[in-house]
């Protein structure tokens, strides 16, 4: 543990080093936004802010340049849209992903940034903790649905996760130019965790503080819309990442209703001789014949996806982790 200190003093005295990027993809925060881009500098003085706003109707971008950010616009509505723009266009060593809501701990943001360098991490996930008097930071419906995706992401994958969907994370510059960005909208965070656990990236959860909104702040996450989209997404790159597994359970589903239909067509054929009901015959021996060309499929597939790992991996091994000064 003294060993552990000694490391994380001496990157706290060397982070003017390396280059840190603060990223804070916007839409409608004019109220929160100069605080959010007030705390970041006062926390990281080395570290330049950027604020990409996403066709905001208020004051957002002026609020956040008059408070000292570079701000930029991505027209794209959506979240994975921004971020898929500022991981494109920003060159950096560290970068720092928030929310411009005012509702992440900034000030842990050092303490994630040390804790990636001294354990030499590709992404640290901020897990979201409210305090006891801010019940109300975390709605009901939004934990109760991040804990069945953490959930179902971690019987899909089978990693350890508290909060996949924390908008809070620290990344090294090998993870963010690797990673692919397909998502338009809030399922982004789903794909930062997949994409770590496909490549087997050193990874770690952080427990930083949670707050609520300031009064008239809205959240423009809807439970039911978003979850249902974070699910999709997870059931697609579970298909796309583990393709034989996924076409194996579908084959198996299959195998078993083949057997449930021609049970009863086998035993009445050795009783009798006949075959009563050909139809049901003929669509219990399609069923099995799909459940053989899904099998087939998920063999090809998984091949195609090894491939496609391999060159995920040599594009994420190009880039240097930063080393301790």
């Amino acid at each position: 543990m003294l060993e552990y200190l000694k490391e994380t003093q001496k990157s706290y005295l060397h982070l003017k080093n390396y280059s840190i990027a603060v990223l804070l993809p916007c839409h409608n925060e004019a109220l929160t936004i100069a605080q959010v881009v007030k705390d970041f500098r006062a926390a990281l003085p080395e570290a330049q802010i950027y604020v990409y706003d996403n066709r905001s109707t208020d004051s957002t971008a002026e609020q956040a340049a008059a408070a000292g950010a570079v701000v930029r616009h991505e027209p794209r509505l959506g979240k994975g849209n921004v971020i898929r723009r500022m991981f494109a266009d920003i060159e950096a060593d560290i970068y720092i992903m928030a929310d411009g809501d005012n509702t992440y701990e900034v000030g842990s943001a050092r303490r994630l940034v040390e804790r990636l360098i001294v354990e030499q991490l590709d992404m640290i996930v901020g897990t979201r903790r409210t305090p006891t008097h801010e019940s109300a930071a975390y709605r009901r419906g939004h934990r109760s649905g991040n804990l069945f995706l953490t959930g179902f992401v971690k019987l899909l994958f089978g990693a350890r996760l508290i909060d996949m969907l924390s908008g809070y994370r620290v990344f090294s510059r090998r993870f963010v130019k690797s990673f692919p960005a397909l998502s338009s909208g809030f399922e982004i965070e789903t794909e930062f965790t997949i994409h770590a656990l496909e490549l087997k990236m050193p990874f770690a959860e952080e427990p930083t503080v949670y707050s609520a909104r300031p009064p008239g702040s809205e959240s423009k996450l809807k439970t039911l819309k978003d979850g249902w989209r974070v699910l999709g997404t997870a059931l697609l790159l579970f298909k796309e990442e583990r393709p034989f597994l996924f076409f194996g359970i579908i084959s198996l589903i299959l195998v078993l209703i083949s057997i449930a239909l021609g049970i009863p067509i086998v035993e009445t054929f050795l009783a009798t001789g006949l075959v009563p009901r050909f139809p049901t015959a003929i669509l219990a021996a399609s069923i099995m014949l799909l459940a053989f060309l899904s099998l087939t499929c998920g063999l090809i597939l998984d091949s195609v996806a090894r491939g496609r790992r391999e060159a995920k991996r040599i594009a994420y091994l190009a880039y240097p982790l930063p080393e301790l000064e």
